[in-house]
């Protein structure tokens, strides 16, 4: 088991892999309202392209893209890579830059938005429990076996932040997954719980006895309660105690935003989402594991606890990637070739 350091600038240059465009798309000018930068923008012979597909989960309607990798043949076979997205998040913001970035190196890849979430169905709307985003990767991995060109036998899975908690749930007992990876990997159940950097630890009980009010208040047929939609001024942003949280409001609010994306979710899942955390029983992964964090993200804790106490394998590593905070991972093109290069290098070890 190892764990890296390596510069962003330096190994981006070794790699001589080319960066995303610093500019991000702008969602209404995209065909496919991508908001990453060096997004598709059309599909063409020979290169990477793009297919939104729908697809049946437990009875809703799910939302995806699959990319397919250029000069894709469907006669050949293909390794395939699942892209988990971040909590709040959309395919078309950077879980769909990760999956277009592994299709440019040959994998096959799928995103989809998490029932109840961004385009996909379910009523309410943004309901965020643990056991319904783990549902969905057992769920993009059914209805990628049966895609043409994929090799069934190679499938690996890419969780980014709170996408890479319910990830490491997911692998845990799904043995499909030949090997797991994870970007800024958030654990939504610990900070649910204890708050961001445990700042919560004196209001649990409270915020349990609030989030019961509002389960009842909706199983009596009452107004649905939601929490984590505040809308924040330019200076408020700027006072928030933690870089997550000041970057994030940009990224989701302004530089990437998606209209189908929001922090917000149903007060009532709070009572799922505060007794779950994703190191729960991790010592079952038993498939290599990559877990690639910012050295500078106020997330790293995150990451650092899950690597330790995922004593199933061997075969890991934890890789930070110098001098980057949690969303500039998102985002930033150094930063990502450097995680694209590792990732490439792991799937291409163990797929």
């Amino acid at each position: 088991m190892t764990r890296t350091t390596l510069r962003a600038t330096f190994l981006a240059a070794m790699i001589g892999m080319s960066g995303a465009e610093v500019k991000a798309e702008d969602y209404q000018q995209n065909p496919f309202t991508l908001t990453y930068g060096g997004a598709l923008t059309r599909n063409e012979p020979g290169k990477v392209n793009i297919h939104p597909v729908t697809y049946k989960l437990n009875g809703l309607d799910i939302s995806a893209n699959v990319y397919t990798p250029a000069n894709y043949d469907s006669a050949k076979q293909y390794p395939v890579v699942v892209v988990a997205h971040p909590n709040g998040g959309v395919k078309e913001q950077v879980a769909g830059l990760y999956a277009q970035r592994l299709a440019d190196q040959g994998y096959i890849t799928i995103t989809a938005d998490a029932a109840f979430q961004g385009a996909s169905g379910g009523q309410p709307r943004n309901v965020d429990k643990p056991a319904y985003r783990i549902e969905d990767i057992h769920g993009m991995a059914d209805f990628i076996a049966g895609y043409p060109g994929v090799d069934r036998s190679r499938l690996g899975l890419l969780g980014i932040c709170g996408g890479g908690g319910y990830s490491l749930k997911a692998a845990q007992t799904d043995k499909r997954f030949q090997s797991i990876a994870t970007l800024s990997m958030f654990n939504s159940g610990l900070v649910r719980r204890n708050g961001y950097r445990d700042s919560q630890l004196a209001t649990i009980q409270q915020r349990l006895e609030q989030a019961s009010a509002a389960r009842a208040q909706e199983a009596a047929g009452g107004e649905i309660l939601y929490t984590g939609d505040a809308k924040l001024t330019d200076e408020q942003i700027a006072k928030l105690p933690f870089d997550l949280y000041r970057q994030g409001f940009e990224y989701y609010g302004k530089t990437h935003a998606h209209p189908n994306s929001t922090f917000r979710y149903t007060l009532s899942s709070l009572l799922d989402l505060m007794s779950f955390d994703a190191t729960d029983q991790i010592e079952l992964i038993d498939k290599p594991l990559l877990m690639i964090a910012g050295s500078k993200a106020d997330s790293l804790y995150m990451s650092e606890q899950a690597f330790a106490k995922a004593t199933g394998t061997q075969d890991k590593k934890l890789f930070l990637i110098d001098g980057a905070t949690h969303i500039e991972t998102y985002w930033v093109p150094e930063y990502v070739d450097v995680a694209i290069g590792q990732l490439n290098a792991f799937y291409a070890r163990t797929l």
